[in-house]
């Protein structure tokens, strides 16, 4: 036999236990109920639901600081046990809540700069694999927002989904006209719970916005608003139908790269049917060897794509884990699930990089720059702390050089000194961050030696450059760069210096002015000030003293006379200090 026939075999395995596991995991899913999944939602009881688990959440917080909660007493490591098992209680609880909260964990899942390492570590293996809802519903919500039913759209549907999420679930089918297609069906009284429970989040956001602790530093409120829309977005299909059409027409000249096709007719903001194009889940390693393709150059193919989106294409999938990226038999990236995009600007991507570089070579001025210009760090009167704990940072755990960075080693330093600082990042920072150190992990499962920071290095400098050529020499390539920073702090000065003078015309600048000879005479005048006090009670302790003395109460007349020598020496020693200081100056 042949090694393509052999591979086919090996392939045609492999699907058969994709499909054999498929079943059984369906199965598994329904098997699970859950109080979230039907039609009609109780606002009441989702309003105690949410906050129950809200307020026993905000006990453990509390009780996470009381030493006497530790059996034997608290330390680090018990503290970190126990976030851990609250991490997964966190988990656990947001898939028993529902859809809402599944999605909303997997966005907390990228806020490294907001929540502990362990909570994040857990919310990023939150997976929405729950139970398929009946396939009449799917049926009546096919004739409802198509005006047909199923049987009319298409010759084949199978009843049976491929796979079930919190907000939807995929079934193939074929069209009248002999096209393979899969349709994407939403969960029925999707929107009527993420009304209800946006609600309820609102207040939440509102309390913790307005706590004492937990609220300072914070924008609650603006995570919240983040949240809805990225939600709302999430579960209009017309607009992830338009989200693939896009990204499909930036690698329209790229044949390594797929996108299936949106079929309109058969769309609507709760039906979605696209092309089928089945693929090698990229992360199944042993299938691809098995198909004959080459590891080492989807690892490369994989970065490049997402390099392309983010700094040449400015749109990018805001979500590429392996579920949503295949392979072909021919070796081209496939990519699913357009419902998370980002966009992104040309300033911003620019801002990305210098933020990256800044890292990478351990400057902090250009890290809090860059920060800044992008938003992620709140500028106040003194920058110096913030500065120098990110140079702290930078010196002692970024010990590379540039070339041989890992993203998620430099993600982790960033989130690690943005936590307890005035740093607060955007949701597109973070999704990028995320998207960098999910294709890292991708790219070295298929190839132990890929580096992410190499393939992306062209590309940056790309970008710094603005389309020049980094080839050439060094030491000019370097003059060029100084003098280029040095122009563009020229051109930038007067800018800076307009900034200023707007600052100080609307009160934001503070200026603080010291006279050392008003500071000698204000010290002096207090240091007199307190002499005189002691001196009044010399006075009234020797005179109380001396009466005590006259009338017999010898041991209590002591005691004071000790009293009054104590402030005596007090009072001496003041005076000495005053006239020292006087001679100084």
């Amino acid at each position: 036999m042949s090694a393509v026939s052999d591979n086919y075999v090996n392939l045609k395995q492999y699907k058969e236990r994709q499909v054999s596991s498929q079943r059984s995991l369906r199965g598994i899913n329904q098997d699970k109920a859950y109080r979230w999944n039907r039609e009609n939602y109780s606002r009441h009881r989702r309003f105690v639901d949410i906050w129950t688990f809200v307020l026993t959440l905000l006990f453990q917080l509390w009780l996470n600081g009381k030493p006497w909660s530790y059996p034997g007493g608290m330390t680090d490591a018990k503290q970190a046990a126990r976030r851990k098992t609250q991490a997964i209680w966190i988990r656990d609880t947001f898939l028993e809540l529902g859809p809402t909260f599944i999605k909303v964990g997997q966005l907390f899942s990228t806020r490294s700069d907001l929540f502990p390492g362990e909570y994040v570590e857990e919310l990023s293996k939150l997976q929405d694999r729950v139970p398929a809802f009946n396939y009449d519903q799917v049926e009546a919500i096919v004739k409802k927002d198509l005006g047909k039913s199923v049987s009319e759209l298409f010759d084949n549907f199978d009843p049976i989904p491929l796979a079930a999420a919190s907000l939807g679930q995929v079934h193939k089918a074929q069209l009248q006209s002999g096209e393979e297609v899969v349709v994407k069906v939403q969960r029925p009284g999707l929107r009527k719970l993420f009304t209800i429970d946006l609600q309820i989040l609102k207040g939440i956001a509102r309390y913790f916005q307005n706590h004492p602790d937990w609220g300072r530093g914070r924008d609650w409120m603006g995570i919240y608003e983040e949240c809805c829309r990225i939600l709302w977005e999430e579960i209009d299909y017309l607009s992830e139908g338009r989200n693939a059409d896009t990204f499909r027409r930036n690698f329209r000249t790229y044949d390594w790269v797929k996108v299936p096709r949106v079929y309109w007719r058969y769309t609507s903001n709760r039906v979605l049917t696209l092309e089928y194009a089945p693929g090698i889940k990229i992360s199944h390693y042993e299938a691809l060897e098995a198909a004959g393709l080459d590891r080492k150059l989807l690892a490369q193919l994989g970065a490049r794509a997402y390099l392309q989106q983010l700094l040449n294409d400015g749109f990018f999938h805001a979500d590429p884990h392996p579920g949503n990226i295949a392979v072909s038999p021919e070796g081209s990236l496939i990519f699913y699930d357009f419902g998370m995009m980002g966009r992104i600007k040309a300033n911003v991507r620019e801002g990305l990089m210098q933020t990256l570089f800044g890292v990478a070579q351990k400057d902090a001025s250009r890290v809090v720059e860059s920060l800044v210009a992008l938003g992620a760090l709140s500028p106040v009167d003194d920058m110096g702390p913030v500065r120098r704990s990110i140079q702290y940072m930078l010196d002692h755990f970024m010990d590379k050089p540039f070339e041989q960075q890992s993203v998620s080693e430099i993600s982790d330093d960033l989130y690690e000194i943005a936590y307890g600082q005035p740093f607060r990042f955007p949701a597109t920072f973070t999704f990028v961050m995320r998207a960098f150190s999910t294709l890292e992990g991708v790219g070295k499962g298929l190839d132990p030696e890929f580096n992410f920071m190499e393939v992306a290095k062209p590309f940056a400098l790309q970008i710094m450059t603005n389309g020049n050529s980094p080839e050439g020499n060094t030491f000019l390539n370097e003059l060029g760069r100084q003098a280029a920073q040095v122009s563009s702090t020229a051109l930038g000065l007067p800018r800076r210096i307009e900034d200023t003078i707007e600052k100080l015309e609307r009160g934001d600048i503070r200026l603080r002015v010291r006279s050392i000879e008003s500071d000698r005479i204000l010290r002096r005048m207090s240091s007199i000030q307190i002499g005189t006090n002691y001196a009044l009670l010399l006075s009234a302790f020797t005179l109380s003293a001396t009466i005590l003395f006259v009338n017999g109460q010898v041991g209590l007349a002591l005691v004071v006379a000790l009293v009054a020598a104590a402030i005596a020496f007090a009072l001496i020693r003041l005076l000495r200090r005053l006239d020292r200081y006087d001679r100084m100056l």
